[in-house]
């Protein structure tokens, strides 16, 4: 039997990590935010459902625009997870199970994104999250490297499913 449990932690950034994670909230925000628009949109227009594999097509093509360019600078884990979330929610309202999803705004929204759990590691007192470093070079990736507020909090030894940071 498996036990499926949460477990919340504090990280304590340094600046660096901690300008990168509202990068990477901000861009999984603008993803989730631009799906949902265009589920919306595309309804309007008398169209069915986007897939959000049609949408991460969309979504690639933005990102090759000198205006959206900005976009590649974060994981593309982040923004497929944020699209798929937008679908999830938006597939949930139209089977009356929930209101309709709205839109994620700055103010009102805990800054949140998707990290991929093959690629999310734990020590004892870090967690990494993978892609902040450009550089594969050692001293370049303590970055990716963010201290916990608590030591031994996360079992190190499990498999990790849909976390976020």
């Amino acid at each position: 039997k498996k036990m499926i449990k949460t477990i919340r932690v504090m990280l304590i950034p340094n600046n660096k990590q901690n300008t990168k994670l509202f990068r990477y909230a901000n861009t999984a925000r603008f993803a989730y935010n631009w799906a949902l628009g265009r589920e919306k949109e595309n309804y309007k227009n008398g169209g069915k459902f986007l897939s959000d594999s049609d949408l991460r097509k969309e979504f690639t093509q933005l990102k090759k625009t000198e205006e959206y360019s900005w976009l590649n600078e974060v994981s593309n884990n982040v923004t497929k997870q944020a699209i798929k979330d937008a679908c999830h929610a938006y597939k949930r309202f139209f089977k009356g199970c929930s209101k309709f999803p709205k839109f994620k705004s700055r103010k009102f929204s805990i800054p949140s994104f998707y990290q991929d759990n093959v690629k999310i590691q734990f020590s004892d007192t870090h967690v990494k999250i993978e892609g902040f470093a450009a550089s594969k070079k050692k001293n370049k990736q303590k970055i990716n490297w963010i201290r916990l507020a608590e030591k031994n909090r996360i079992p190190t030894d499990c498999n990790y499913s849909n976390p976020r940071i």
